[in-house]
């Protein structure tokens, strides 16, 4: 059976600030590479890389193909960087 909302002050949640665009949208940009696979084919290999975008948590972290991130986002793969981040990632919990 459903009861009455009380309201209490600890339930007000802080929105997230989201840079729009004067037509109202926004641009979508990885923050950093959370994990890497490589796919076997028939003939050859494909390179994937699970990327963690702005604006999004964790678990909407998406697998994109490793060639094509690396033309529009070469700074996500520089090593030194990257494997910090991750170490620090793995330690949070979110």
């Amino acid at each position: 059976m459903l009861r009455k909302y009380r309201s209490d002050p600890s339930h007000v949640l802080e929105p997230e600030e989201v840079e729009l665009n004067p037509n109202l949208s926004y641009e979508e940009e990885p923050v950093m590479i959370l994990d890497r696979e490589v796919k076997r084919l028939r003939n050859n290999n494909v390179s994937s890389v699970k990327i963690l975008w702005r604006n999004h948590n964790v678990e909407e972290a998406t697998w994109e193909p490793e060639v094509t991130m690396k033309e529009q986002y070469p700074y996500l793969f520089n090593s030194g960087k990257n494997s910090r981040k991750n170490s620090l990632l793995r330690g949070m919990e979110f």
